[in-house]
């Protein structure tokens, strides 16, 4: 079978990390011409760890994409530009925005070219507000989203904390959405669509449930209350309220730590029924649901005792025979040993793409997604796209060239 995007022809113009926006793309199956200028996209020497020369980030956020140079300021250029998107389904803008627009191929010209095509802008803050004109980078996004606490380090600096970053990865799983729901709907009606996100809107909308608790927090404690195996009483938004959880807890076993997670009263009686351990069940039953035994510090020292008794393993073994959730807690170095990733992630080999990467999460069943090809080199599919996607002979080509409009 064909790849699920197979036939989506997507123009992009991008700068670092919001080249992310179209890698999901990729993986599926579409064919994303990455148009960068003559110096080309400096995402290569960013970061770490630079693999042979080439920055990890660049592999992964742009395999498989096919590079072409063009220098927009010129009118060359910027006519190369318009061809490109005339047959495209979709273009994308992933650096300030607004940029493509002032040079005169933005949304309002291209749909003058090609009336269904999806114009999608990807940047830090955003078209509107009083920040989009500023500079940022990933990590910005989610302290503005309130995601990210300070640390501290022993001489009183400030410093940034490890952390999952969210916009910068949250905002290209949102803008593919928006994408493909755009594309669908042009094909249907013949009619684009100019899509504009930020990466920062992302980080808050992922995080919606601290933001939206705090929001409902301030209505009165009438209406708004904590869950009813508190007695009602109000937590701190998300994880921020599990500190003094005891039945939902992280546990240390003897050779690393392991979550336990029996909040529901069945789980919680399973597991101290296969423990024979019923005395703790019989003193603290708890409630039906949603019940961590908060700042039970009695049966937390019982329960700390009991999980340093078997190791990480033997223990996930045993809730998943006796039916008590139990999780390992694993970091992102040695998650690629767990069985369970062992089993669903196959890595994308180094060999093909400079770097072992992962790959697309959501599995087709019994129908397996294509590798891409490792992230092109500046300018590496130029002649291939004049001539393949543009119509470009041999002749027309050397004289852009000539001209400089290729760099």
């Amino acid at each position: 079978m064909s790849a699920p995007l197979a036939g989506m022809r997507v123009v992009e113009c991008s700068m670092l990390g919001p080249a992310a926006i179209t890698s999901a793309l990729i993986d599926l199956g579409a064919e994303v011409i990455k148009v960068e200028p003559p110096a080309g996209d400096y995402i290569r020497q960013m970061t770490w760890p630079i693999v042979e020369g080439v920055s990890l980030m660049h592999l992964h956020l742009n395999r498989g994409k096919k590079s072409i140079t063009l220098d927009l300021r010129s009118d060359e250029g910027k006519q190369i530009f318009r061809d490109l998107a005339a047959d495209a389904d979709v273009v994308v803008e992933a650096m300030r925005p607004g940029a493509l627009e002032r040079l005169g191929i933005g949304p309002t010209n291209l749909k003058e070219i090609n009336p269904k095509v999806v114009f999608a802008s990807i940047s830090g803050y955003g078209a509107t507000g009083p920040y989009k004109d500023y500079p940022s980078h990933g990590i910005a996004y989610d302290t503005w989203a309130g995601i990210v606490t300070p640390g501290i380090d022993d001489e009183g600096f400030s410093y940034i904390p490890e952390h999952i970053s969210i916009g910068i990865f949250a905002a290209p799983l949102y803008g593919a959405l928006a994408i493909l729901a755009a594309v669908i709907r042009a094909r249907e009606t013949g009619e684009g669509a100019n899509l504009e996100l930020a990466q920062s809107d992302c980080a808050a909308a992922f995080d919606w449930y601290r933001s939206e608790t705090w929001r409902a927090y301030e209505r009165p404690e009438t209406e708004v209350t904590g869950n009813a195996s508190d007695d009602y009483e109000r937590r701190a938004p998300g994880t921020g309220g599990m500190r003094e959880g005891v039945r939902y807890q992280i546990y240390a076993t003897k050779d690393g730590h392991l979550l336990f997670m029996a909040s529901e009263q069945a789980f919680w009686k399973n597991f101290c029924e296969a423990l024979d351990r019923m005395d703790l069940f019989e003193r603290w039953p708890g409630s039906t649901y949603a019940d961590h035994a908060r700042g039970n510090r009695e049966l937390q020292a019982e329960l700390r005792d009991i999980f340093a008794t078997k190791t990480s393993e033997e223990w996930m073994e045993f809730g998943g025979r006796v039916n008590t959730p139990i999780a390992p807690v694993n970091t992102p170095k040695n998650l690629p040993e767990d069985p369970q990733f062992q089993d669903r992630f196959e890595w994308l080999p180094a060999s093909q793409l400079g770097a072992d990467q992962l790959g697309f999460p959501v599995k087709f069943v019994s129908e397996p997604l294509p590798v891409p090809d490792r992230a092109p080199t500046v300018g590496e599919h130029t002649d291939e796209v004049l001539r393949t996607v543009a119509g470009y002979d041999d002749a027309q080509i050397a004289k852009l060239r000539e001209a400089g409009a290729l760099g």
